[in-house]
């Protein structure tokens, strides 16, 4: 079946429950997989008004070109919210800020909850300076593209099968089940590894990788082989 099939399917099961709130993360934490700008167009369009979709594009920064729907694509959409953040591709995780974009009348639906003393100066500061340097994000993302090729390139030597990924990270299927991910995940922390994986089956067969610079990919292409071969 086609994406654009799949997806219009899943816009119309939404109608039939009438559901208030659908939420979308493209690209998909914890598996990194994407959906293309044309299949999101189409599934916010084919829900119904009083549906609400949150887009969370928090990884849109290191997916392929072509995979976010351009700013104005669903502007006109008043059940469609994007939320974006400045915590994955532009490092200011600590600084905690993030962003949604729609039309003028569902954003403003914040104020009914917004804190009175809004986002500390250092950290709206520190988001404007990350915006402005663009070369700074297209470097960065270069060497995410970079560390996720090595990440896959050491997990099929050690016959783990890498997913496809549009993050800063990559899941890594371990072939078994969920405990022996986690006891992949166990043995990877003794040695000063730390990764995560899916809590929920059949997602936990998986680990999930992060990028790094190249001396985190080292120990990881050291350390994973003796994990294993301990398993």
């Amino acid at each position: 079946m086609s994406t654009t099939a799949k997806i219009s399917t899943a816009a119309g099961g939404g109608k039939a429950e009438n559901a208030p709130l659908v939420y979308f993360a493209n690209p998909d934490n914890p598996m990194g997989s994407w959906w293309d700008a044309d299949s999101i167009v189409s599934f916010a369009r084919a829900l119904p008004e009083t549906t609400l979709l949150i887009l969370d594009e928090a990884y849109c920064e290191t997916a392929p070109a072509g995979s976010a729907p351009p700013a104005d694509a669903l502007i006109d959409l008043p059940n469609v919210l994007r939320m974006r953040t400045f915590s994955k591709a532009y490092g200011l995780a600590g600084a905690r800020v993030g962003y949604a974009f729609g039309t003028p009348e569902t954003v403003l639906a914040f104020d009914k909850i917004r804190n009175h003393f809004g986002m500390p100066r250092l950290s709206t500061e520190a988001a404007l300076a990350a915006l402005a340097d663009q070369a700074y994000l297209k470097d960065v993302v270069s060497r995410i593209v970079s560390a996720r090729e090595r990440i896959a390139a050491i997990a099929t030597t050690n016959g783990l099968a890498p997913l496809a990924s549009a993050t800063n990270f990559v899941a890594l299927d371990c072939g078994r089940d969920g405990t022996h991910a986690r006891a992949i995940v166990d043995g990877l922390m003794q040695h000063g590894v730390f990764i995560r994986m899916p809590g929920v089956a059949p997602l936990n067969r998986c680990i999930r990788v992060s990028t790094g610079l190249p001396a985190d990919m080292d120990l990881f292409e050291d350390v994973l082989p003796k994990v294993l071969k301990s398993l």
